[in-house]
């Protein structure tokens, strides 16, 4: 094992074989997806949760970019966090202000690259973007399943992509499945189990089970959202609901995916002008911040999703009851790069690494990378000129 030092990059290099040749991209720079339309899928067999319960069927929204080949071989798979959906690239209509989540890593001549690859993304069940969750409505009563729904775990999600890509999409086998945060354990679910259809794992800032500090803020935020009386336990009416509480949970969540280092960078003490301001109204640039986060948030999540997938993170944890991570990670055959951030403190790295030394352990083609950036858990997220090469490098 060699231990290799490119700039601010570190990071452990251990692929056995890298014998496929390249496919190269057919532009130069870098281009957009532009308009993009979601598509849904609906299963219409029995669908048993993880929990025993069940459903008649479910939808899943969804997107794809770029083509797929003549042999079907060239399809990658997108896992959203908590807050994503199924639109990483592109943009919906020319008065968009926002693209797709992920649009700086996905498409022509990005990292990945439509123009070799077929991208799909699906907001997951249980999810609020149009896939079917708790505020989806519930055919034997008429009304919203509210807390009615079953209980959703990752598990729960990736059987329901692989319904997707079999029965919606025809696919028998995905060159990758790439994602970060909550969309990083699906990724390893999905390698645990359906080794036999993924060819390439690439989970990012994500961990095999959450530790006791992540469960204990993800508790604090369901308790803003249940502690609104407009919660209604649960049964508020569509496009009502705990707004306060939602907003505040938001907020709690959001300081997790920062660091202190990137909020000292981006806002130290700055202030707000002062006429705008009353007493305890927003001080600081940084409470102005928050408060548009919580804000913009409550305009597009459910907060019952919201605590559905809270609590499917806290369960997640492929140690299982022996405290084994090696059991689980002993059935994966995909090739697997992990990437961890130096400042991320909700997954931090040694989470990420225990995952790629598990891996190895169980004798599996594995690598571990270490980015050093300053801006904490959503580091995946943004700019990332070392993370683009690292990604584009693998995929090829």
């Amino acid at each position: 094992m060699n231990l290799l030092r490119l700039g601010q990059l570190s990071y452990l290099w251990l692929f056995a074989s890298m014998n496929e040749p390249p496919i190269v991209s057919t532009v130069d720079q870098p281009g957009d997806i532009g308009l993009v339309e979601w598509k849904d899928y609906t299963s219409q067999e029995v669908f048993t949760f993880e929990c025993g319960s069940t459903l008649p069927g479910f939808t899943l929204r969804y997107e794809t970019y770029g083509r797929l080949n003549a042999d079907r071989s060239n399809a990658i798979l997108i896992c959203h966090a908590l807050s994503g959906d199924h639109h990483c690239a592109g943009i919906h209509s020319m008065k968009d202000r926002k693209t797709g989540w992920w649009d700086n890593m996905i498409g022509p001549g990005k990292p990945i690259d439509t123009n070799r690859f077929f991208v799909i993304c699906s907001n997951v069940l249980g999810g609020c973007q149009g896939s079917t969750g708790p505020s989806s409505i519930n055919p034997e009563t008429g009304d919203a399943y509210h807390l009615d729904f079953p209980v959703v775990s990752v598990r729960d999600m990736v059987r329901a992509q692989y319904r997707l890509l079999t029965d919606g999409l025809g696919l028998d086998t995905v060159f990758a499945v790439v994602g970060g945060s909550m969309g990083g354990m699906q990724v390893l679910q999905w390698g645990i189990d359906y080794p036999h259809v993924v060819q390439r794992l690439l989970p990012l800032a994500t961990t095999a089970r959450q530790g006791a500090q992540a469960i204990a803020f993800n508790e604090v935020g369901r308790l803003a959202i249940m502690q609104d009386p407009d919660w209604q336990n649960g049964a508020y009416p569509v496009g009502e609901g705990p707004r306060v509480g939602l907003a505040v949970a938001r907020m709690m969540a959001h300081i997790t995916y920062l660091s202190d280092e990137g909020l000292e960078e981006k806002f130290g003490r700055s202030r707000v002008p002062a006429a705008a301001r009353d007493l305890f109204a927003a001080e600081f640039q940084v409470e102005s911040y928050l408060r548009y986060q919580g804000q913009s948030f409550i305009n597009r999540f459910d907060a019952n999703t919201y605590l559905y997938l809270s609590k499917a993170l806290d369960r997640f944890d492929l140690y299982g009851p022996d405290g084994r991570l090696e059991d689980e990670m002993q059935k994966v055959e995909a090739r697997t790069l992990v990437v961890g951030f130096t400042s991320d403190w909700l997954f931090p790295p040694s989470q990420n690494r225990a995952i790629t030394h598990a891996l190895l352990r169980c004798g599996k083609d594995a690598s571990y990378a270490e980015i050093d950036m300053s801006l904490g858990h959503d580091s995946f997220l943004v700019h990332a000129p070392e993370l683009y090469e690292l990604v584009r490098s693998f995929l090829s």
